[in-house]
């Protein structure tokens, strides 16, 4: 396994014990920097005890992290055999996500628009302003925040629906959005256009009209297909 990078004393904070939730907190943040900045790389085996050693943690926190990242589909189980990076995310499987996502997101907005609360409405307006601020520089470090708020609006949406289905549908395809900038090789390459259609599916939300919020939002998910269709490899 390619070493992620360090986490400096992990298992004490001012000479207390740091919480379990933390610490795989902590693995699955470097986990996923690896990831998303290639040195764990398609296929890759990514060793429970090894990770654990790198970071000097307990493998319980790396198992915990693992699964966490096993929902995003970025990495994989693999019976008897622990877990490998995702193989490379093609244009086909981003074509069929893209196909669920327009099943459930506009149903999501649809729903969430009907009962929304003025708490909610500015935990979205505040999204929509941190994806506006966020750098978009070309490492992972540099463009985390920008993924963080983008996935934060959508997931918000999802919870507003009060539909725990909804939002376990939500979750689940939502992660696959990272796996394929990472294994697509696009990056953050349509951030103006994607801040518009987010201030647009806000907009549609605010007017109280789920129709227009469905809309805006099926807009939003088609023409993000679009866009990253024609960057993606073939294969």
């Amino acid at each position: 396994m390619q070493r992620p990078s360090q986490i400096n004393s992990p298992g004490t904070r001012k000479g207390r014990p740091v919480s379990r939730q933390v610490l795989a907190d902590h693995v699955y943040e470097e986990l996923l920097e690896s990831l998303m900045d290639g040195r764990l790389e398609p296929g890759a085996t990514v060793s429970i005890d090894g990770t654990a050693r790198d970071l000097d943690v307990s493998p319980t926190p790396v198992r915990e992290a693992l699964a966490r990242l096993e929902h995003t589909g970025m990495v994989r189980r693999v019976a008897l055999k622990g877990y490998r990076v995702a193989p490379v995310f093609t244009r086909e499987d981003f074509a069929e996500l893209m196909e669920a996502r327009l099943a459930i997101e506009p149903v999501n907005a649809r729903l969430a628009c009907a009962r929304l609360t003025p708490e909610r409405l500015a935990q979205l307006e505040q999204a929509v302003t941190d994806l506006k601020t966020a750098p978009r520089g070309p490492s992972f470090a540099e463009y985390r925040d920008y993924l963080e708020a983008d996935e934060r609006f959508h997931r918000l949406i999802a919870e507003q629906t009060g539909n725990q289905f909804m939002v376990a549908a939500y979750a689940a395809l939502g992660g696959q959005v990272q796996r394929f900038r990472l294994f697509g090789g696009v990056g953050i390459t349509d951030a103006e256009n994607a801040i518009a259609e987010h201030q647009a599916v806000l907009d549609a939300l605010s007017t109280g009209d789920p129709e227009k919020a469905a809309a805006a939002m099926a807009e939003h998910v088609r023409k993000v297909r679009g866009r990253a269709i024609a960057d993606a490899p073939e294969s």
